[in-house]
């Protein structure tokens, strides 16, 4: 059985002011090509199938998508496991999960097989078997999922929630290997949406905070499982050995991505557990993330304009500085639209503002009202402009009774 492993589609994100659905969904098609040549049976997507800034229209969009590409995949026995990860909407997907039980309501039940030609999404720990191969699938630990009729739960911080967490992730994967039906010298693949400690998070953590990330702090999983698929962390790498990996993103999907090289991985299971090495297939053409710095309109535009002598396609964070009477600001960002079309967030500031104190300002850190207000500018670019003003004018509120 060859295994396609890929996570963190994140379909419907945005960067900043950009939709990222066309980037999004060349990538998926990428990968379903690769599904196509590399004679895949399993693609196995482990969470982040969509982004928490989806719309429902787009999430809608997303799936319709999702059916045309695959359809050929799924005609000829091609099987898709999915299950969900800490950005996926967890009422979005069990409606889907519900939705897709009234079309087929007879498949298999813990621990038995499958039938091919199918698409199944896991919201909860999940084992079930295909092809001889046994998949445990571990969705992201939110209490909905892993603390299931313990409301009386109650945390005195975030890491004691998360600590809570993990220990529910590990006592249901322990109860599905301790189950009847599991049969531990059948070759067996895990999938995961999660933070194994000593992986690589990159340059950036693309919406991950420390109080809400979950970390697991176990190295038994290479002992337990032929190859362990993970999600979560954006950057492809091997954690410990080399069948529990991280497949990484399909895209950039924000600065901290910028020097990645997105891939997918191919491992191949047989009767006696894995079949050689798991290897990666590049997925080429992800689009460029840079950030520039405009420091001098008069100097920079020029050049910027002669090394970019069509529209750059590249996500662009762009600093600029200007000298009131000396550059016009309006006509500065003007040719920077023309020359950065993708601009996803820009800033500026006036020189004249800056007095001598301008390298300090510059290597100043961010204050935690700014931090505070750009993060909830972020979250909020898809609400309703009332909802979102309403809130931000709470938070300031909230700020100025901190202060």
């Amino acid at each position: 059985m060859k295994i396609l492993h890929t996570a963190d589609w994140h379909l419907g994100d945005r960067l900043g002011r950009i939709d990222r659905t066309a980037d999004l969904r060349a990538a998926v098609g990428r990968v379903s090509k690769y599904c196509d040549s590399e004679a895949i049976d399993v693609l196995l997507v482990a969470g982040d199938l969509f982004s928490e800034l989806a719309r429902p229209d787009g999430l809608r969009e997303a799936i319709h998508h999702w059916q045309e590409l695959f359809r050929p995949f799924l005609e000829r026995g091609g099987t898709i496991l999915t299950l969900t990860g800490n950005h996926d909407n967890e009422n979005f997907c069990q409606t889907l999960v519900h939705a897709m039980t009234l079309a087929a309501p007879t498949v298999g039940t813990h621990g038995e097989e499958i039938p091919t030609g199918r698409l199944y999404l896991a919201t909860e720990p999940t084992f079930v078997r295909l092809g001889g191969v046994q998949f445990v699938l571990m969705p992201w630990p939110t209490p909905g999922r892993y603390f299931r009729g313990q409301t009386h739960l109650q945390y005195g911080s975030p890491e004691e929630k998360n600590e809570k967490l993990v220990d529910a992730w590990k006592a249901a994967l322990v109860a599905i290997r301790e189950s009847p039906n599991y049969d531990r010298s059948a070759p067996a693949v895990l999938g995961a949406h999660i933070n194994i400690f000593g992986g690589e998070i990159g340059g950036g953590l693309f919406r991950i905070t420390p109080q809400e990330d979950v970390v697991l702090k176990t190295h038994d999983l290479a002992n337990q499982f032929d190859y362990v698929a993970l999600g979560h962390l954006h950057k492809a790498h091997a954690v410990g050995a080399p069948h529990v990996r991280y497949s990484g993103s399909i895209e950039r999907l924000d600065l901290g991505e910028a020097g990645d090289r997105k891939s997918v991985t191919v491992v191949e299971v047989g009767a006696g557990g894995l079949v050689g090495e798991p290897y990666t297939l590049p997925l080429p053409d992800t689009a460029p993330i840079f950030e520039t710095h405009v420091l001098n309109p008069n100097v920079d535009l020029p050049q910027l304009r002669a090394k970019h002598s069509t529209p750059c396609t590249a996500l662009v964070n762009l600093h600029i500085r200007y000298t009131a009477g000396e550059h016009h600001l309006e006509d500065v960002l003007r040719e920077l639209d023309e020359i950065f079309p993708r601009w996803y967030a820009r800033d500026w500031e006036e020189t004249g503002a800056l007095g001598p104190t301008l390298v300090a300002e510059e290597l100043r850190s961010k204050s935690f009202r700014e931090t505070v207000r750009e993060y909830l500018e972020q979250e909020l670019i898809q609400h309703d402009d009332a909802d979102r003003d309403s809130i931000l004018a709470l938070a300031e509120k909230l700020l100025d009774e901190a202060e």
